[in-house]
């Protein structure tokens, strides 16, 4: 993969730190091994991610506590169903993407090539109290890719578990295993976007590779962290009904017939402008079609359908969360999660009853009382 243009990086800027995940190569240059771009850099150059290059010859994060802004939000905006329905989630993310889709919908923070676009800073323990403070029972790594800032993430991650505050990761699980294994150990839930499920799709509107993201899929299926995918459908690309049988039989066969899918709303955006929305009863369409091959728990987003945005206990067929975009209505599920009507255990985590921060968006400034990041990482055994 070849590296993106020069720009000035040094190891005195205070949110900059090393990395680990690296190793040279010959001609003098050396790969970059947190997901399988492998760019290979010389001295002064940035990966394709751009928060990520090398200096003093080894491979550094340049956004070390540093973001794009931050916001507390519903959880169910991430989107997980099926994680402390109702709650307050502190949102952020950096600069930068590891993929190059072309329909992009948060552009201007996952395309950007400007450090200045991170306007914001925080140290873990700054962040994690500040979402303490603000009643949120999750953090979430989202607007861009986190396994990109992965050691920012990690420490934050840590930082909120030692507040009983939990971390949500939004990635397109494009991750190297190794990296992957360590990043999603910090992790207690995940939403992994499946961009669609054909290889053509991949390589030629995402630049990346599906099967790397099916083995995501398939490691989280074997982890403990909570999980959840999201299907963007973009009309003539992805959304034909045999792509979307495909995709719900892989699921079904590779990891069951629990896990939570959601169809989401396409607009036109990026380099995809010219692409017309996507029309509310394909998402139903796809919703159907997830059905008929068994999965329990599938939802529409980025359109008004409380039908298919509310969660059905799959033992007697009551409503068990009813939804309005992002408000929860009627609710019937016990602090843990079992149906009050027949006692069915629904999976996902629950530990108490609904939270009731409904559709607000809160957008907050976080005032960081900290010098640097080399100050501010926490230490890793």
């Amino acid at each position: 993969m070849a590296a993106a243009p020069a720009d000035t990086l040094s190891l005195a800027d205070p949110y900059t730190v090393p990395t680990a995940y690296w190793h040279p190569v010959p001609g003098g240059r050396i790969q970059c091994d947190v997901c399988p771009r492998a760019c290979k850099l010389h001295e002064g150059q940035r990966g394709l991610c751009f928060v990520r290059g090398r200096v003093d010859d080894q491979i550094v994060l340049a956004s070390y506590g540093r973001s794009s802004g931050f916001c507390v939000d519903p959880i169910e905006k991430k989107p997980l169903n099926h994680f402390l329905p109702g709650s307050a989630v502190l949102s952020f993310g950096t600069a930068g993407c590891n993929l190059a889709c072309r329909f992009c919908q948060n552009w201007d923070i996952s395309k950007s090539r400007e450090i200045d676009t991170l306007s914001a800073a925080a140290a873990p323990e700054a962040l994690a109290a500040a979402a303490e403070r603000l009643g949120c029972r999750s953090v979430a790594f989202t607007y861009n890719d986190p396994v990109i800032f992965m050691e920012y993430a990690m420490d934050v991650a840590d930082a909120c578990r030692d507040r009983g505050i939990k971390a949500v990761a939004v990635s397109a699980g494009y991750v190297n295993p190794a990296p992957r294994a360590e990043f999603f150990q910090h992790m207690d839930a995940t939403n992994i976007d499946l961009k669609a499920f054909t290889t053509e799709f991949y390589e030629k509107i995402t630049f990346a590779k599906l099967p790397v993201v099916l083995e995501t899929l398939e490691f989280l299926r074997d982890s403990p962290v909570w999980f959840e995918i999201t299907t963007l459908l973009i009309p003539g690309h992805n959304d034909s009904a045999g792509e979307i049988a495909a995709e719900c039989g892989w699921l079904v066969e590779h990891l069951g017939t629990d896990v939570p899918l959601h169809f989401s709303a396409f607009h036109p955006d990026f380099k995809m402008r010219d692409v017309p929305g996507t029309p509310p009863e394909t998402l139903r369409r796809a919703r159907r079609i997830a059905q008929e091959h068994g999965l329990r728990y599938v939802y529409t987003g980025n359109i008004h359908d409380p039908a298919g945005q509310s969660t059905v206990c799959p033992g007697c067929a009551a409503p068990v969360v009813v939804r309005d975009w992002y408000v929860l209505g009627e609710y019937g599920l016990d602090d843990t999660g079992h149906c009050v009507h027949c006692g069915t255990q629904l999976p996902g985590v629950y530990d108490g009853p609904q939270g009731r921060w409904g559709a607000r968006r809160l957008p907050v400034r976080l005032a960081d009382p900290g010098s640097g990041a080399h100050d501010r990482r926490r230490s890793r055994g």
